[in-house]
């Protein structure tokens, strides 16, 4: 499955360099390991800069985290 996301512009750069390599994230998706993500960078006042990075989720965890949300690990793919 794919997954088309919005990302705010400042954590955009760390995930593109592949430092943030997770996301916390209500999971009304269904998310699944091997799905594939597509981060679409969003300003402040929640417009499309059209940058996009796109990734594989690689791990998934609820521990600790608030009821119905996740933590997923991603690795990005090429462009």
């Amino acid at each position: 499955m794919n997954h088309d996301l919005k990302i705010d512009e400042k954590y955009f750069n760390d995930v593109k360099k592949g430092l943030k390599k997770f996301e916390i994230r209500f999971n009304d998706r269904n998310y699944r390991v091997g799905d594939t993500i597509n981060l679409f960078e969003i300003t402040q006042e929640r417009k499309y800069t059209g940058r996009k990075v796109s990734g594989v989720i690689t791990y998934i965890t609820d521990y600790e985290q608030k009821t119905g949300y996740i933590v997923f690990g991603f690795s990005l793919l090429e462009d």
